[in-house]
């Protein structure tokens, strides 16, 4: 078992959910983003925004690995940074079209 904080773009968030289910059932423990209400990012403060990231971080750092959802090869510049930051403490890092081109 790994334990995996699921990295990405929420404009995936079917595949994010698929993706999570799917790695659960091999016995994996998923970590996911946490669900924001607000739909605008700017509905956030500044203060707001690095918390969040701060926590998503702290996720990252308790795990095995990180799964990057990469859907038609999409990474955006916050999960750029989180998968610098695994590489950083030496995760393992797994993506979402690797997965998919196997199944």
């Amino acid at each position: 078992m790994k334990i995996i904080t699921v990295c990405g773009s929420y404009k995936y968030k079917k595949e994010m959910i698929e993706i999570t289910e799917m790695l659960t059932l091999k016995g994996n423990c998923m970590i996911t983003p946490n669900e924001l209400t607000k739909t605008n990012k700017d509905a956030y403060t500044e203060e707001d925004i690095l918390m969040i990231d701060k926590m998503h971080k702290q996720k990252i750092k308790i795990s095995d690995a990180i799964l990057v959802v990469d859907v038609s090869g999409y990474i955006g510049s916050s999960t750029k940074s989180e998968i610098e930051y695994a590489k950083s403490l030496n995760k393992e890092i797994i993506y979402y079209s690797d997965i998919i081109k196997d199944c």
